[in-house]
């Protein structure tokens, strides 16, 4: 029950009890309200029984004491209950955070504003990595994840208004992704024909299915299933990835949701061909097949970072550009995807994006080849004659 106290005609105090602490100290949320010249005084009791009972309902829910908690106490909370993102997503959120308790840690959830925001980003943008400046565009990613706390705080009814979302914020460079040829695909296929088995297979399927690095560390052989034909449908649930103080861990995928991928008749035999590659090994050492595609000698999953290093050594014996690495081959399945005329929802969902919205920020941009085409298509409509 509330308790009501008169302290002026118009004043009032609202006091809620909740229960005991630990310690045996009650639990109480006081509230001081002033009726509005606009109420007429047969209505004030009225308007404070109604103002008693939304406060009670806040406080039996466990929001009241939230409103009066500082962002550091209530975003360590948030990051505990957050558990459809991939350990290595909520350790970069968790370093972000730290980054931005200095100036706004110990500021209460009610009296956050814009103005604190953004003299956290100006001092956020004093900061250097390797000897230069941060990019505006990774300030901005700190402000977005104190946003994301500031959102599930308002979802919650403890503040009214997100203030990250109330800030004009600059225009950020564009960072261009680069993405390789066909041509350029087609001789990283033909130089895969001398490597080892898993090296081979590794980066095929990260050029046939999109999927990131940690997603097909992860994969088991149970995530394949024959269909018809002597296809496939591959089950992407799991990531394996490297966190800082951690080492590898296993989680879900980067937007903890799990996606399926059919795969060619092709494709499929690749992958049946390494089963029994791997089937025969583990016979000859006495062993069961591991559960994982892409293990050691010892049957103990490989770790991700091998394949990154591995492909770099390849990148360089074959003269690709610096500029390529592991993730390219997923950037070019995206664009191979949107260029051949699938829709962007269906390439979104294939490689693991919860909407378009980055997918058309990122990968939407032709490649040089497909510019030469269009000009040359303008030129021969413009030039018949």
């Amino acid at each position: 029950m509330a308790s009501i106290k008169k302290l002026t005609d118009r004043k009032f105090k609202i006091t809620i009890s909740n229960g005991y602490r630990p310690s045996g100290k009650k639990i109480c949320k006081a509230k001081t309200i002033t009726v509005p010249n606009s109420v007429k005084p047969r209505g004030i009791p009225q308007y404070i029984a109604h103002e008693a009972e939304e406060l009670e309902r806040l406080v039996k829910s466990g929001f009241a004491e939230d409103r009066d908690t500082t962002f550091e106490a209530y975003a360590t909370r948030w990051l505990e209950r957050q558990v459809k993102y991939a350990p290595s997503t909520l350790a970069s959120y968790r370093r972000m955070l730290e980054r931005v308790y200095p100036y706004i840690g110990a500021i209460k959830l009610g009296e956050l504003r814009p103005m604190a925001l953004e003299n956290m980003m100006i001092e956020l943008r004093k900061r250097t990595h390797q000897g230069k400046p941060i990019r505006e565009a990774t300030v901005q990613k700190y402000l977005t994840v104190v946003s994301a706390v500031l959102s599930d705080a308002k979802r919650n009814e403890i503040i009214q208004r997100n203030p990250a979302r109330m800030i004009d914020l600059p225009d950020t460079e564009h960072r261009q992704q680069f993405i390789p040829t066909d041509e350029q695909a087609q001789e990283l296929i033909l130089a895969l024909l001398d490597e080892p088995y898993h090296y081979k297979l590794f980066y095929v399927l990260a050029m046939y299915t999109g999927c990131r690095r940690g997603e097909l560390c992860a994969l088991r052989w149970k995530d394949f299933v024959i269909v018809e034909k002597y296809r496939s449908v591959l089950t992407v649930s799991r990531s394996r990835t490297v966190v800082a103080g951690q080492g590898v861990v296993e989680g879900p995928t980067k937007n903890g949701r799990s996606r399926s991928i059919a795969l060619s008749e092709d494709i499929t035999s690749l992958v049946r061909g390494f089963c029994y590659y791997q089937r025969e090994i583990a016979e000859r050492q006495g062993r069961e097949l591991s559960p994982y595609l892409f293990v050691n000698e010892k049957g103990q999953p490989i770790h991700p970072d091998t394949f990154t290093k591995h492909l770099r050594l390849i990148f360089e014996e074959n003269g690709f550009p610096d500029t390529f690495h592991l993730h390219t081959l997923r950037h070019y399945f995206v664009s191979t995807m949107l260029h051949e005329g699938v829709d962007k929802q269906t390439v979104a969902e294939l490689a693991g994006h919860g909407d378009t919205s980055f997918l058309e920020r990122t990968y939407c941009h032709p490649q040089m080849k497909l510019k030469q085409e269009a000009a040359e298509k303008l030129e021969e409509a413009l030039f018949r004659f």
